[in-house]
């Protein structure tokens, strides 16, 4: 049974830095991608970056390309999501999830097969 659980969001101040972890669990993940998603309150759940695990291919969304970068550990099996120069509307529930297919990581919420429970990261002004 596959599990992603993620941990390290908190409260920061705009302009500090952040670094989320998702720990996976349940099969061999090195042929996967990793996505990390968020979902601020009101609005619709988003892709934030994702990172192809064999290789270590990445893709960013815009809003965060320059600011966020994703890794991972194999050794570890977790990924990381470290955000840097937080800024409030960063503010959402940051969720790990993992694709089974070997393809380019993609940015659809239907492409993710497993999903974390989320951990929440908050920044004020």
């Amino acid at each position: 049974q596959v599990q992603l659980v993620e941990s390290g969001g908190g409260l920061v101040q705009a302009g500090e830095s952040l670094r989320l972890s998702c720990s996976a669990s349940g099969r061999t993940f090195s042929t996967y991608v990793m996505g990390w998603f968020r979902q601020a309150p009101g609005k619709e759940r988003e892709f934030v970056g994702a990172i192809r695990w064999s290789d270590g291919f990445t893709r960013y969304a815009d809003s965060v390309k320059g600011r966020f970068t994703i890794s991972r550990d194999n050794a570890k099996n977790t990924v990381y999501l470290q955000m840097n120069s937080l800024k409030p509307e960063d503010t959402a529930v940051y969720y790990c999830a993992a694709d089974r297919s070997l393809l380019l990581p993609r940015t659809t919420l239907g492409a993710y097969d497993y999903w974390g429970q989320g951990t929440q990261v908050t920044v004020s002004s």
